[in-house]
């Protein structure tokens, strides 16, 4: 199931999972696993997170009903 949105984000900006680990000072292991949704950022992950893609926070999360009509 897709919580967040920010594989789409990074690959609409043109953005490598290695760039954004570097830029938040984290793992590309960790990284990876907050774009294929094995693990959920923190609040405040996410809110680095978007600032770093220039984003609102907002962005990053798949709203409820398109988490549920994908399913």
């Amino acid at each position: 199931m897709r919580l967040n949105r920010i594989k789409t984000i990074l690959v609409d900006k043109g953005i490598s999972q290695t760039e954004l680990a570097n830029k938040l000072g984290r793992s590309f292991s960790t990284v990876n696993a907050y774009c294929c949704n094995r693990k959920q950022p923190s609040l405040k992950i996410l809110d680095e997170i978007a600032q770093h893609l220039s984003v609102d926070i907002k962005d990053l999360i798949v709203e409820k009903y398109e988490r549920f009509a994908k399913q």
